[in-house]
């Protein structure tokens, strides 16, 4: 199955977190949190201003971003579970 994203939405792919701390402790599987990062698999046109011309997205195919806690909808596409959000969850690209 092949996702688009429309408007200013953005596909993204969540990248798991290491399960085990610094220390050496190994963290459960309940104590987990989602992850906050993740890797942009497809991304919308962008969305229309007030005179129906596009503003380009900023984030693109294969970056990797950190999005707000709880901004997007979780779906799953093939068994893997993704998230489409807003660019405007998007706090940031990492580099």
């Amino acid at each position: 199955m092949k996702v688009k994203p429309l408007n200013d939405r953005v596909l993204v792919l969540r990248i798991d977190e290491e399960e085990k701390t610094s220390g050496g402790i190994i963290i459960p599987d309940t104590a987990k949190e989602k992850p906050q990062q993740g890797k942009v698999v497809a991304v919308g046109p962008g969305k229309l201003d007030e005179t129906g011309k596009r503003i380009p997205m900023e984030v693109k195919k294969n970056d990797r971003v950190l999005f707000s806690k709880y901004g997007g909808t979780d779906i799953k596409i093939n068994g893997v579970e993704h998230l489409i959000l807003r660019e405007d969850d998007i706090l940031g690209i990492v580099e």
